[in-house]
Parts: structure tokens; C-alpha cells; sequence
């Protein structure tokens, strides 16, 4: 295969893209091997002169603060145990309008209208190729948004049922399992029975990833 022509068609491009490179590139990610991937990507096809990476919002927030000539933030979804999309109100209360484009493993349609509804100029599932990596910088260079189709199933993984939603809630809210069952009149049993439907539905494994999850999908 003459590799040429893929290289040729990849920087014709981003040859249109008037911005590139951009000045600097921020990855919030708690994932080493994606951070490295993605990182590699961004540098070997010149896409930033810059490239730096951060494991939580809190460390976004400072290194924002002090490089406020950032060009473009790639935010994780689900951090570990904070939600990513709490950045943009951290982002908000500071007064720095930097481009975000959403990131995640997860492929659904609650993810991509809670990444909108945040206020990200994109969203790019983790499964994305190279060469959709490199479409969503010219686009998001150009000033334009980056939202492609994704194939969502017809039952949404974070439907839940109202009595699950309100032990959702009063989970949120910090209360163990007795304080719930008191307050909804339930058995142990039954709340713990919700508990692991809400869990399964979510894609999480524990009370901290729940409730982030949970935020970042819009459900709290």
C-alpha cells in the first residue's frame, strides 16, 4: 500500500484549516495510555505547538489560570470520581472562553446532549480513528462544531425508573442505604436491589462513580 497517498490526503485536511497549528492543546484525562496515544497523534501531525496533559478538573482549573493562550481543552466525560463536564462551570466562574471538545468512552445519546447542553464546541467517542481526530481539530480550528452521527441504540443505557431516579437522588444527597430506606419507606433489600440496577444502567461500580456518572449524563 503506497502510504503516500493517505499522508497527502491527510494534509490536504488540515491544510484548510487557517488556524492550525494551534497554540496549545490541554488533555484532561486520568487514562495514561489514551493521554500517550492521543498526545503522539496531536504532536506528530504538527496539529499544536503545544501539548499538555492534566488528570483532573482541579488541575485543568490551574493550568488554565496560568496558560490562558490555550487553544483547545479534549475533556474526559467520567473522571475518576468527579464528573469532567464540572469544568465548564469552573471554566464559566473564571472568565476563560477556551474551546472544549468532549472525549469519552461512552457512546450515547445522554453523553453527546450532556456535552452540548454543557456547552462543548465537540464531542469525539475514544473508538474514534486517527483520521476522525484529525477532522474534528480542523473543524474546531475553524471555528466550526464538531458533533458526528453516532449509532445510539434504541433504549438509552441511563434509563431509569422514577423510584430508582429518587434513590439516585437521596445517593447524590450522601445518605447510606438506611437513611434511603427510612425515607422512601423500603426494605435494605430493595434499595440495594435499585442500587444495583442503577449501577448496571450507569456502567459503574460504586457509590463515587455513580453520582459523577450520574452528573455528567445530566440525571442529577
Amino acid at each position: 500500500m503506497d502510504t503516500r497517498t493517505a499522508d497527502n490526503a491527510d494534509c490536504a485536511l488540515l491544510s484548510s484549516g487557517d488556524c492550525l497549528p494551534l497554540a496549545r492543546v490541554l488533555i484532561v484525562d486520568d487514562h495514561p495510555f489514551f493521554l500517550f496515544g492521543i498526545t503522539a497523534i496531536l504532536e506528530q501531525e504538527q496539529l499544536a505547538r503545544e501539548v499538555a496533559t492534566v488528570a483532573s478538573v482541579a488541575d485543568a482549573v490551574d493550568d488554565l489560570r496560568s496558560r490562558p493562550e490555550t487553544s483547545l481543552v479534549l475533556l474526559d466525560l467520567t473522571l475518576q470520581g468527579e464528573a469532567g463536564l464540572s469544568l465548564f462551570s469552573e471554566l464559566e466562574q473564571i472568565g476563560l472562553p477556551i474551546s472544549v471538545v468532549v472525549i469519552s468512552s461512552r457512546e450515547d445519546e445522554a453523553s453527546v446532549r450532556a456535552a452540548r447542553s454543557a456547552g462543548a464546541v465537540g464531542f469525539l467517542p475514544k473508538s474514534a480513528g486517527r483520521r476522525s481526530l484529525l477532522r474534528m481539530v480542523q473543524r474546531v480550528s475553524n471555528g466550526q462544531l464538531f458533533y458526528p452521527s453516532l449509532p445510539f441504540p434504541s433504549l438509552s443505557p441511563e434509563h431509569l425508573t422514577p423510584r430508582q431516579l429518587e434513590v439516585l437522588t437521596l445517593l447524590a444527597d450522601g445518605l447510606p442505604n438506611k437513611r434511603i430506606c427510612q425515607a422512601l419507606d423500603l426494605t435494605e433489600h430493595t434499595v440495594k436491589t435499585h442500587l444495583k440496577a442503577i449501577f448496571t444502567h450507569l456502567g459503574v461500580h460504586n457509590r463515587t462513580e455513580c453520582v459523577a456518572e450520574a452528573r455528567a449524563l445530566g440525571l442529577l
